[in-house]
């Protein structure tokens, strides 16, 4: 038995399955900016297009292997949201063959602001730990992942 502060294994499963409908019916309940409201944006979109607008512009390639995703479905989700005016998809100077995906400059502030609350609430939440506490909850919160996903579709 632990002498460590703390819940139990038992009792911090039981905080965490409540907690979590919550979190996620926040996430959920996040309304999408005036801006993008004519787009059918889903919490899919939200990871393709945090992963632009923090790492800047890259190809599908790349996107679907940091969405893990297949290439296809990055590609089917990068034309739905460049139809719609949020993406564009411009020729690599470098190499004509490959397209590079950014968020377009008349969208950027809303997908911005969209993102921001979630990202505050991180950061005001990680500011006071360590880093090898951060590192434990995004481990922590992955092998959740890991454990919740069943299947060939996760």
């Amino acid at each position: 038995m632990s002498t460590e502060p703390g819940p139990s294994v038992e009792d911090g499963v039981r905080q965490l399955l409540l907690l979590m409908p919550r979190l996620v019916g926040r996430a959920k309940r996040t309304p999408v900016p005036a801006e993008l409201d004519g787009c059918a944006l889903a919490p899919r979109h939200l990871s393709l297009l945090s992963y632009l607008l923090f790492d800047g512009p890259m190809t599908v390639t790349e996107l679907a292997t940091r969405l893990q995703v297949a290439p296809t479905t990055a590609s089917l989700m990068v034309g739905d949201l460049s139809r719609q005016g949020v993406l564009n998809r411009d020729e690599d100077p470098t190499d004509r063959r490959r397209t590079i995906v950014s968020i377009t400059e008349d969208k950027r502030p809303a997908v911005d602001a969209w993102l921001a609350r979630g990202a505050k609430a991180w950061s005001d939440a990680l500011t006071p730990l360590t880093p090898a506490e951060r590192q434990l909850v995004i481990a922590t919160l992955e092998a959740y992942e890991r454990g919740t996903c069943d299947g060939p579709a996760c």
